[in-house]
């Protein structure tokens, strides 16, 4: 993961407010999730994994299929859920699976038509649920300041701008 030392053990380790704020963050995380997969469950029939890959393979570079570990990467799952998650979008028209250029072994996929228009149609589903979601937590006390984070860049406290976002990053 960009920027992030995996190896669980080169720094100081984490106290009890740090605990505190990543359980918030992860509320928060958790709370979101839930209503976006719930609203494109029931609006469309597509459950935020989906969505989710299918906006990841959208954004793909000029159309390009995408290797399923860089696909994992970008959506957040384990290769071998992307490998079923995949199928499952192959078996519905959204996506097709092809060998990776040059590497006979990887596989990789991409968006088709059918996908493109699926998640064009989602998008002001998930946006408006996304945005309905971050204004519901920023009446909690303890996710406000993040909410209002993701929904503005600035924080709710200080009102700082966050890190610039890095070209190219979804």
């Amino acid at each position: 993961m960009d920027g992030l030392v995996m190896d669980g053990l080169s720094s100081a380790p984490a106290g009890d407010e740090e605990d505190d704020r990543w359980c918030m963050a992860v509320r928060l995380l958790g709370r979101v999730e839930k209503h976006l997969d719930t609203t494109l469950q029931r609006r469309h029939g597509l459950p935020l994994s989906e969505y989710r890959a299918l906006c990841a393979l959208s954004r793909a570079q000029d159309g390009e299929a995408m290797r399923m570990s860089e696909l994992a990467d970008r959506i957040g799952l384990k290769d071998s859920t992307v490998t079923r998650l995949v199928g499952r979008l192959e078996t519905q028209g959204l996506a097709a699976r092809a060998p990776g250029a040059g590497d006979g072994r990887a596989v990789t996929a991409l968006i088709t038509a059918e996908g493109r228009e699926r998640y064009a149609q989602a998008t002001p589903t998930y946006r408006a649920a996304l945005g309905s979601a971050l204004d519901a937590a920023r009446t909690n006390i303890h996710l406000a300041d993040l909410a209002a984070w993701v929904r503005t860049g600035l924080s709710a406290v200080a009102g700082t701008p966050s890190a610039p976002r890095s070209p190219g990053r979804d």
